[in-house]
Protein backbone atom coordinates (compact mmCIF):
# COMPACT_ATOMS: atom_id res chain seq x y z
CA UNK A 1 0.00 0.00 0.00
CA UNK A 2 1.44 3.38 -1.04
CA UNK A 3 1.59 6.51 1.10
CA UNK A 4 -1.48 7.96 -0.68
CA UNK A 5 -3.51 4.83 0.13
CA UNK A 6 -2.40 4.85 3.75
CA UNK A 7 -3.53 8.46 4.17
CA UNK A 8 -6.77 8.40 2.22
CA UNK A 9 -7.98 4.80 2.38
CA UNK A 10 -10.98 4.39 4.69
CA UNK A 11 -10.52 1.97 7.61
CA UNK A 12 -11.85 -1.52 6.88
CA UNK A 13 -14.63 -1.27 9.49
CA UNK A 14 -15.79 2.02 8.01
CA UNK A 15 -15.77 0.57 4.51
CA UNK A 16 -17.79 -2.41 5.71
CA UNK A 17 -20.36 -0.12 7.32
CA UNK A 18 -20.69 1.99 4.17
CA UNK A 19 -21.10 -1.08 1.98
CA UNK A 20 -23.61 -2.43 4.50
CA UNK A 21 -25.84 0.64 4.30
CA UNK A 22 -25.63 0.46 0.50
CA UNK A 23 -26.88 -3.12 0.55
CA UNK A 24 -29.71 -2.14 2.88
CA UNK A 25 -30.69 0.68 0.52
CA UNK A 26 -30.85 -1.82 -2.36
CA UNK A 27 -33.10 -4.13 -0.35
CA UNK A 28 -35.30 -1.20 0.63
CA UNK A 29 -35.59 -0.14 -3.02
CA UNK A 30 -36.70 -3.64 -4.06
CA UNK A 31 -39.45 -3.66 -1.42
CA UNK A 32 -40.54 -0.13 -2.32
CA UNK A 33 -40.91 -1.22 -5.94
CA UNK A 34 -42.93 -4.27 -4.89
CA UNK A 35 -45.22 -2.08 -2.73
CA UNK A 36 -45.54 0.51 -5.53
CA UNK A 37 -44.00 3.15 -3.29
CA UNK A 38 -41.23 4.36 -5.60
CA UNK A 39 -41.51 8.08 -6.10
CA UNK A 40 -43.30 8.60 -2.79
CA UNK A 41 -41.84 11.44 -0.75
CA UNK A 42 -42.14 11.02 3.01
CA UNK A 43 -40.44 12.07 6.21
CA UNK A 44 -39.19 9.16 8.29
CA UNK A 45 -38.77 9.02 12.05
CA UNK A 46 -37.89 6.36 14.59
CA UNK A 47 -38.76 6.15 18.29
CA UNK A 48 -36.49 3.84 20.30
CA UNK A 49 -37.45 2.23 23.59
CA UNK A 50 -34.62 2.66 26.11
CA UNK A 51 -36.34 1.18 29.15
CA UNK A 52 -34.36 -1.13 31.44
CA UNK A 53 -35.17 -4.32 29.56
CA UNK A 54 -33.56 -2.87 26.41
CA UNK A 55 -30.10 -2.53 27.96
CA UNK A 56 -28.62 -5.67 26.35
CA UNK A 57 -29.88 -4.72 22.87
CA UNK A 58 -28.14 -1.36 23.15
CA UNK A 59 -24.91 -2.83 24.49
CA UNK A 60 -24.82 -5.58 21.84
CA UNK A 61 -25.22 -3.12 18.93
CA UNK A 62 -28.68 -4.35 17.95
CA UNK A 63 -30.25 -0.89 18.31
CA UNK A 64 -27.48 0.66 16.20
CA UNK A 65 -28.30 -1.89 13.50
CA UNK A 66 -32.00 -1.02 13.70
CA UNK A 67 -31.17 2.67 13.18
CA UNK A 68 -29.10 1.79 10.12
CA UNK A 69 -31.84 -0.40 8.67
CA UNK A 70 -34.53 2.26 9.06
CA UNK A 71 -32.13 4.92 7.76
CA UNK A 72 -31.97 2.95 4.52
CA UNK A 73 -35.73 3.47 4.15
CA UNK A 74 -35.42 7.17 5.00
CA UNK A 75 -32.80 7.57 2.28
CA UNK A 76 -35.31 6.34 -0.30
CA UNK A 77 -38.28 8.39 0.93
CA UNK A 78 -36.65 11.65 1.98
CA UNK A 79 -34.78 14.08 -0.28
CA UNK A 80 -32.19 14.83 2.41
CA UNK A 81 -32.11 11.21 3.60
CA UNK A 82 -32.44 12.21 7.24
CA UNK A 83 -33.96 9.99 9.89
CA UNK A 84 -35.59 11.82 12.82
CA UNK A 85 -34.79 10.07 16.12
CA UNK A 86 -36.37 9.92 19.58
CA UNK A 87 -35.57 7.72 22.59
CA UNK A 88 -37.77 7.18 25.61
CA UNK A 89 -38.19 5.42 28.91
CA UNK A 90 -40.20 7.34 31.54
CA UNK A 91 -38.66 10.46 30.00
CA UNK A 92 -37.85 11.16 26.35
CA UNK A 93 -35.24 12.90 24.22
CA UNK A 94 -35.49 14.25 20.70
CA UNK A 95 -32.07 13.63 19.16
CA UNK A 96 -30.13 14.94 16.15
CA UNK A 97 -31.20 13.35 12.88
CA UNK A 98 -29.24 10.37 11.57
CA UNK A 99 -27.88 10.55 8.03
CA UNK A 100 -25.50 8.56 5.86
CA UNK A 101 -22.77 10.97 6.97
CA UNK A 102 -23.45 10.52 10.69
CA UNK A 103 -24.90 7.01 11.19
CA UNK A 104 -21.67 5.25 12.19
CA UNK A 105 -21.52 5.12 15.97
CA UNK A 106 -24.77 7.09 16.18
CA UNK A 107 -26.20 5.17 19.15
CA UNK A 108 -22.99 5.26 21.17
CA UNK A 109 -22.41 8.97 20.56
CA UNK A 110 -25.93 10.34 20.77
CA UNK A 111 -27.55 7.95 23.24
CA UNK A 112 -25.26 5.76 25.36
CA UNK A 113 -22.55 8.39 25.89
CA UNK A 114 -25.00 11.28 26.09
CA UNK A 115 -25.53 12.21 29.75
CA UNK A 116 -28.60 14.24 28.77
CA UNK A 117 -30.52 11.12 27.72
CA UNK A 118 -32.45 9.38 30.49
CA UNK A 119 -31.77 5.63 30.17
CA UNK A 120 -33.04 2.26 31.35
CA UNK A 121 -35.99 3.44 33.44
CA UNK A 122 -39.66 2.51 33.03
CA UNK A 123 -41.50 2.92 29.73
CA UNK A 124 -43.97 5.77 29.16
CA UNK A 125 -44.97 5.95 25.48
CA UNK A 126 -47.60 8.73 25.59
CA UNK A 127 -45.03 11.43 26.48
CA UNK A 128 -42.85 10.78 23.46
CA UNK A 129 -45.85 10.31 21.15
CA UNK A 130 -47.11 13.75 22.15
CA UNK A 131 -43.71 15.20 21.17
CA UNK A 132 -43.71 13.38 17.82
CA UNK A 133 -47.11 14.88 17.01
CA UNK A 134 -45.95 18.30 18.19
CA UNK A 135 -42.94 18.24 15.87
CA UNK A 136 -44.75 17.17 12.73
CA UNK A 137 -47.98 19.14 13.14
CA UNK A 138 -46.96 22.34 14.97
CA UNK A 139 -43.21 22.95 15.05
CA UNK A 140 -42.18 21.64 11.64
CA UNK A 141 -45.28 20.87 9.54
CA UNK A 142 -45.09 20.03 5.85
CA UNK A 143 -47.33 18.60 3.19
CA UNK A 144 -45.43 15.30 3.17
CA UNK A 145 -46.61 12.16 4.97
CA UNK A 146 -44.68 10.92 8.00
CA UNK A 147 -43.66 7.27 8.34
CA UNK A 148 -42.90 6.77 12.04
CA UNK A 149 -41.27 3.51 13.20
CA UNK A 150 -41.85 2.87 16.91
CA UNK A 151 -39.67 0.21 18.57
CA UNK A 152 -41.05 -1.25 21.80
CA UNK A 153 -40.07 -4.37 23.78
CA UNK A 154 -43.37 -4.83 25.59
CA UNK A 155 -45.66 -3.40 28.24
CA UNK A 156 -46.81 -0.50 26.08
CA UNK A 157 -49.16 1.82 28.02
CA UNK A 158 -52.82 1.95 27.02
CA UNK A 159 -52.54 5.76 26.98
CA UNK A 160 -51.15 5.51 23.46
CA UNK A 161 -54.71 5.13 22.17
CA UNK A 162 -55.50 8.79 22.86
CA UNK A 163 -52.62 9.99 20.69
CA UNK A 164 -53.26 7.53 17.88
CA UNK A 165 -56.91 8.62 17.71
CA UNK A 166 -56.07 12.32 17.98
CA UNK A 167 -53.47 12.09 15.20
CA UNK A 168 -55.68 10.09 12.83
CA UNK A 169 -56.56 13.26 10.89
CA UNK A 170 -52.87 14.22 10.64
CA UNK A 171 -50.29 13.04 8.06
CA UNK A 172 -48.61 10.59 10.47
CA UNK A 173 -48.55 6.80 10.11
CA UNK A 174 -47.42 4.88 13.22
CA UNK A 175 -45.63 1.59 12.52
CA UNK A 176 -45.10 -0.19 15.84
CA UNK A 177 -42.55 -2.98 16.02
CA UNK A 178 -42.58 -5.28 19.05
CA UNK A 179 -39.32 -7.05 19.84
CA UNK A 180 -38.68 -9.80 22.38
CA UNK A 181 -41.16 -11.98 24.24
CA UNK A 182 -42.96 -9.54 26.56
CA UNK A 183 -46.63 -8.42 26.69
CA UNK A 184 -47.87 -6.69 23.54
CA UNK A 185 -51.60 -6.82 24.26
CA UNK A 186 -52.12 -3.07 23.78
CA UNK A 187 -50.35 -3.03 20.43
CA UNK A 188 -52.12 -6.15 19.18
CA UNK A 189 -55.44 -4.30 19.48
CA UNK A 190 -54.45 -1.43 17.18
CA UNK A 191 -56.37 -2.75 14.17
CA UNK A 192 -59.66 -2.79 16.09
CA UNK A 193 -59.24 0.66 17.64
CA UNK A 194 -62.27 2.83 16.90
CA UNK A 195 -62.81 6.58 16.73
CA UNK A 196 -60.26 7.28 14.00
CA UNK A 197 -60.61 9.15 10.72
CA UNK A 198 -58.39 6.53 9.06
CA UNK A 199 -56.51 3.46 10.28
CA UNK A 200 -53.20 5.19 10.98
CA UNK A 201 -51.26 2.51 12.88
CA UNK A 202 -49.93 -0.99 12.39
CA UNK A 203 -48.08 -3.50 14.57
CA UNK A 204 -45.97 -6.55 14.00
CA UNK A 205 -43.83 -8.61 16.35
CA UNK A 206 -40.45 -10.29 15.96
CA UNK A 207 -38.73 -12.28 18.69
CA UNK A 208 -35.22 -11.34 17.59
CA UNK A 209 -34.96 -8.38 15.23
CA UNK A 210 -31.25 -9.06 14.66
CA UNK A 211 -32.13 -12.38 12.96
CA UNK A 212 -34.77 -11.14 10.52
CA UNK A 213 -33.43 -10.34 7.04
CA UNK A 214 -33.47 -6.81 5.68
CA UNK A 215 -35.89 -7.85 2.94
CA UNK A 216 -38.35 -9.38 5.41
CA UNK A 217 -38.06 -6.46 7.82
CA UNK A 218 -38.77 -3.92 5.07
CA UNK A 219 -41.65 -6.01 3.76
CA UNK A 220 -43.32 -5.98 7.18
CA UNK A 221 -42.46 -2.36 7.94
CA UNK A 222 -44.09 -1.16 4.73
CA UNK A 223 -47.00 -3.59 4.71
CA UNK A 224 -49.83 -1.17 5.58
CA UNK A 225 -48.23 2.17 4.69
CA UNK A 226 -49.48 2.08 1.07
CA UNK A 227 -53.08 1.52 2.21
CA UNK A 228 -52.83 4.39 4.67
CA UNK A 229 -51.47 6.69 1.95
CA UNK A 230 -54.45 5.88 -0.25
CA UNK A 231 -57.01 6.38 2.53
CA UNK A 232 -55.34 9.55 3.79
CA UNK A 233 -55.52 11.07 0.30
CA UNK A 234 -59.18 10.06 -0.04
CA UNK A 235 -59.97 11.76 3.29
CA UNK A 236 -58.06 14.91 2.38
CA UNK A 237 -55.37 14.38 5.03
CA UNK A 238 -52.76 14.28 2.26
CA UNK A 239 -52.79 16.20 -0.98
Amino acid sequence: MGLFDKIFKKPEKEEAKISGISLKKKEATIVLEKKKLTGVRARVGIVLDISGSMRKLYNDGVVQEVVERVLAVASQFDDDGELDVWVYDNEFSRLPGATEATFMGYVEKNILSNSGVHKFGRNDEPKVMEDVIRKYTKQDPSGEPVFLVFINDGGCKSGIKKFIVESSDQPIFWQFVGIGDSNFDVLRKLDTMGGRVVDNANFFHVDDISKISDAELYDQLLNEFPMWLKEAKEKGILR
